[in-house]
């Protein structure tokens, strides 16, 4: 078979011949990639920047995918730590961290959707007691997770959804999807009593709009629940102590580890079902595999599949 493979942090993938993968476990299951999402934390995982990046090469990218099985039916699967990815023509997925989808739905929209919306999804189920008629901020709104959580907090009941990012064109396309207010770091402390913020940037802009909110809060003793999930702007904040100290703020964490593997795959049927419905906007396209290498590194608002 074919597939694309990483053999070093700073190289890019390559396509190329690569042999057949085996199912070995009871659960493990030989299956078809259909599509499978060029996500952030692909990237990451491969390039080393992921706390769950295991440094073992060669190594076929790849976390998630839509998958056919030996008996036809349509996957959408999450794959364990494993260095053979969905970046192939073929792999191997334990059943049990998969769900089946309907026959009809579009492999490289549910590929697309599924990671980057199940950052914020799985943050307010299953992180975080996130009340109906909470006001909540995203930060970072402009990036395909970022857009995804506007509607997804909106979905979930929000009473208002801040929108903030640093891109004036994505920020003005928000409002659309049910962002009541697109602000940008300068003005963000018009949103300073929000509820929740749901953080995709982390970084010296994180704690410079940490520090504004906070500042701008009209009752201190309010709780302020903080959810990093990205870091597209830097792997550490430099927060002041007086954050968390003249505030009730709460920094919490939503990824692997901190929320269970259980707990992610049981959200992942009432997404798929969101996604297939058109609940939420998905913007994607599809790469084929001869282009993997050039669009690895590629920048663009919408979501790159591959799709074998």
């Amino acid at each position: 078979m074919h597939a694309a493979v990483i053999t070093a942090y700073d190289a890019p993938p390559v396509y190329g011949e690569h042999p057949e993968p085996v199912a070995r476990g009871e659960h493990e299951l030989v299956v078809d990639v259909l599509a499978a999402g060029l996500h952030h934390l692909t990237r990451a995982k491969a390039n080393g920047t992921h706390y769950s990046a295991t440094g073992v090469f060669p190594l076929v990218p790849g976390v998630d995918g839509v998958v056919r099985d030996s008996s036809g039916r349509l996957r959408y699967a999450v794959l364990d730590d494993t260095n053979l990815g969905t970046f192939a023509e073929r792999t191997v997925i334990d059943a049990r961290r998969s769900v089946v989808l309907p026959d009809d739905v579009d492999p490289v929209r549910i590929a697309a959707a599924m990671n980057p919306g199940m950052s914020s999804w799985v943050a307010l189920r299953r992180r975080i007691t996130f009340r109906e008629g909470q006001r909540v901020l995203i930060l970072g709104a402009t990036g395909s997770a970022g857009r995804m959580a506007v509607q997804i907090a909106k979905r979930f009941g929000a009473a208002q959804v801040f929108a903030v990012g640093r891109d004036a064109t994505g920020l003005a396309a928000l409002p659309d999807l049910g962002a009541d207010r697109a602000l940008t770091f300068d003005e963000i402390a018009a949103a300073a009593d929000v509820d929740v913020v749901l953080d995709f940037v982390w970084g010296a802009p994180a704690a410079g709009a940490m520090l504004a909110m906070l500042t701008a809060r009209a009752d201190r003793s309010v709780p302020l629940t903080w959810v990093q999930i990205g870091s597209m702007a830097g792997e550490s904040a430099p927060i002041p102590s007086a954050a968390l100290r003249a505030a009730r703020l709460k920094i919490v964490g939503s990824g692997i580890g901190s929320v269970s593997a259980r707990d992610f795959i049981a959200e992942l049927p009432e997404l798929a079902k969101a996604v297939t419905e058109g609940a939420i906007d998905v913007r994607a396209r599809a790469v084929p595999p001869a282009r993997i290498a050039q669009a690895w590194s590629e920048k663009t608002s919408e979501r790159l599949v591959f799709v074998p």
